[in-house]
Parts: C-alpha cells; sequence; structure tokens
C-alpha cells in the first residue's frame, strides 16, 4: 500500500477560500480542492491507499476546536471503512487525520493527553505560523510531552515559501531538539529542511529523525501568470540528490509525502519510482516504513 504522510485538507465551507489564500500567499499552483473528498479521489487516481492528514493551528484558541475537528473526521472515516469492506469495495482510499499543537496554549499537557487519548496517531506543528524558533522552550516542552505520550509529531522544516525572510525552523534546529529531547518518533518535512538539503545528511542522519518527502521533489509549480518564482527558484531535489540523502538514513527513516495540494500525487510517485533506488527501498519509502511508524499492523 502506498501512504501519503503528509496532506492538507480544509472544512468543506472553507476550503476554496483558504486555498485561494495560500496559493496567493506562496505564489504555488494547487492541485487539488482542499476538501477531504478532494483529496481521496486524487488518492484513488494515484493509486494511494492511505492518506496523512496534518492540520495546523494558527492560535491556541483554534487547538482544541481542530483537534475537536479532527477526532470526529477519524471517527465518520472509521465508520466509512468498514462499509466500504463490507461492499470490498477495491478503490478505498483511506484518509486519517493528525491532530495539532499550538506552542503558546495553556493547558497543553491535557491537551496532549486527550489527543493520545482519542486515538489520534500524532500532532502537526508549524513554527512559521507560530511566530517563533523550533527549539524554544515553548516548542521544546510540547514535543517532550508528546515524545513522553509516544505521539508521532511532523514539523515543517526549512524555509516556507510563505514566509520567505524567516529562518523559524533550520536544521540545525532540528538536531539541537533531538539532541535535547532524544530519539522519538519525529518526522522532519520536506526531506528534513526546505531548501537547506546540503545540511540534511551531515546535521540529521545520525539523530534518528524521520524525513517526509513532500514539496521536495523535481519542480515548484508556480501559479498560472505568477511570475514571483525565477525557473531556478523552482527547482527542487533531482533523483541523484534525491537517492544521496535517502542512503545517508537508516531503513525505513523516509516517508512519502505529496503535501497535497500543493503538488501532484502521480508525479510524486513516479518520481520515487525513477530515484536511483532499489525497489526494496522505492517500497519502504512508498509505504512500508510510514506503516509501521503508524503501527497499522496493530
Amino acid at each position: 500500500m502506498i501512504i501519503d504522510f503528509h496532506t492538507h485538507t480544509f472544512p468543506d465551507d472553507v476550503a476554496r477560500k483558504a486555498v485561494q489564500k495560500l496559493s496567493k500567499l506562496s505564489h504555488t499552483a494547487p492541485f487539488s480542492d482542499g476538501t477531504v473528498s478532494g483529496l481521496r479521489k486524487n488518492a484513488q487516481q494515484a493509486g494511494i491507499g492511505l492518506s496523512v492528514v496534518l492540520p495546523v493551528a494558527t492560535s491556541p484558541e483554534h487547538v482544541i476546536h481542530i483537534n475537536n475537528y479532527a477526532i470526529e473526521q477519524n471517527r465518520r472515516e472509521k465508520e466509512r471503512k468498514e462499509r466500504c469492506r463490507k461492499t470490498e469495495d477495491p478503490e478505498y482510499s483511506e484518509v486519517l487525520s493528525f491532530g495539532t499543537m499550538h506552542p503558546e496554549m495553556e493547558g497543553y499537557r491535557e491537551e496532549l493527553a486527550r489527543i493520545k487519548e482519542a486515538g489520534l496517531k500524532g500532532i502537526k506543528i508549524h513554527p512559521y505560523y507560530h511566530g517563533g524558533d523550533l527549539n524554544n522552550v515553548r516548542n521544546l516542552r510540547v514535543l517532550d510531552r508528546a515524545a513522553e505520550l509516544g505521539l508521532i509529531v511532523v514539523t515543517h522544516a526549512g524555509f516556507d515559501v510563505g514566509f520567505p525572510d524567516a529562518h523559524f525552523c533550520t536544521v540545525p534546529m532540528l538536531r539541537e531538539v533531538m539532541l535535547t529531547i532524544g530519539k522519538f518518533s519525529f518526522v522532519a518535512a520536506h526531506m528534513g529542511g526546505w531548501k537547506e538539503w546540503d545540511q540534511v545528511p551531515d546535521l540529521l542522519a545520525d539523530t534518528g529523525i524521520y524525513l517526509d518527502t513532500s514539496f521536495s521533489t523535481g519542480e515548484m509549480i508556480p501559479r498560472e501568470g505568477d511570475e514571483y518564482w525565477k525557473p531556478e527558484d523552482c527547482r527542487m531535489l533531482n533523483g541523484k540528490k534525491f537517492a544521496e540523502i535517502v542512503h545517508a538514513f537508516p531503513e525505513g527513516h523516509i516517508l512519502f509525502g505529496t503535501d497535497s495540494p500543493w503538488t501532484d500525487a502521480e508525479k510524486s510517485i513516479a518520481f520515487i519510482r525513477s530515484a536511483p533506488l532499489s525497489g526494496e527501498k522505492k517500497q519502504e519509502i512508498l509505504g512500508d516504513a510510514a506503516a509501521r511508524l503508524l503501527c497499522l499492523s496493530e
């Protein structure tokens, strides 16, 4: 099974406006409408069996509401999965939501415990939307509590196309986090540091951190008619450089992700399959490593 470890969706009533706003902010083209149904449709077309949704809280006040929504979404998905199993639907594609956290939230310890108790597998954090460095004390206390509970944590890593002048989650910061807290289920998105890939093998390969491939392979696609990004800015990892990073890390520490709606799922999969890697390594990336991390056999 192919598992997309990094996707984003929004409630149906705000998805269109949210995707338009983020597209304008980042000067990049969307490849889905940002809804769960849109994500599922694209996943089915690409042969993806499971998509992990990573919600982001832009303020402490949004955390509980977003987590309630994720819990309810997973409840509905469980019912849908059971119906599809009974009908043996061959095109069923599962959508699993993580929770979220904001470092400024009071009662973060209790909320993380609630997330765990509700059965969510992990949380997403995004230092750029939180306005502070990944390795500050407020983030470290959240990460330490999440590690204590056995929650997976996914963070944006490297530069962010929507915040070109900020540096809130650098590769050295990621290394400091791992050395401070110790090994836990921590996933650095965008191959460990978007546009900071030269630092990733030397600083992160020995830490136990996981990487996901989202928005890191091939070329970034600008919005139609938008000339903000120069052609050289749009180039991301090629097959050779991607393989070099993969080989630097322990087996099972690279996870496939699309960052939907911001990349084409079929092209993202095709990139992995065409990379100069063994068939076993490609299958690890496309699904096996994520299945183990998510404990899907339990």
